[in-house]
């Protein structure tokens, strides 16, 4: 079990990747958004970020919750918020799975100008 109680360390990961989605998303709400509907709007990217899929495309339900990250992420404490939940949760998982959430951005159809990463400074995340 990793600090999110039962949810498995390759979520954590899959839920990074939505961190940097949402980093990219425009101005609005000013609530944050908080780590549970992170994780289960990408709780369909689990198997992908765990094993990779053998480099081929993540599951639709799984790109569908990375779109709705990336147009949920409303406003800079949206953004500051999922890249804290997110980095909490990424400095535990294995290289192949962070590299395998780095790759679901562009597997489903998001572009992003950084790499993700558990070394992202959220404080600069707008």
């Amino acid at each position: 079990m990793d600090k999110w109680g039962a949810v498995p360390v390759g979520l954590a990961v899959a839920v990074a990747a939505a961190a940097a989605l949402m980093m990219m998303s425009g101005g609005g709400a000013e609530a944050a958004m908080q780590c549970e509907t992170v994780a289960n709007d990408l709780s369909p990217c689990i198997s992908f970020v765990m094993n990779g899929n053998g480099g081929g495309a993540p599951p639709a339900g799984c790109c569908e919750g990375v779109r709705s990250l990336y147009r949920q992420a409303s406003s800079t404490a949206d953004r500051q918020a999922v890249c804290s939940c997110l980095k909490s949760v990424a400095a535990s998982a294995t290289q192949a799975m962070i590299a395998n959430a780095a790759a679901l951005p562009g597997k489903c159809g998001v572009s992003i100008p950084y790499k993700i990463s558990p070394n992202t400074d959220c404080s600069t995340v707008h």
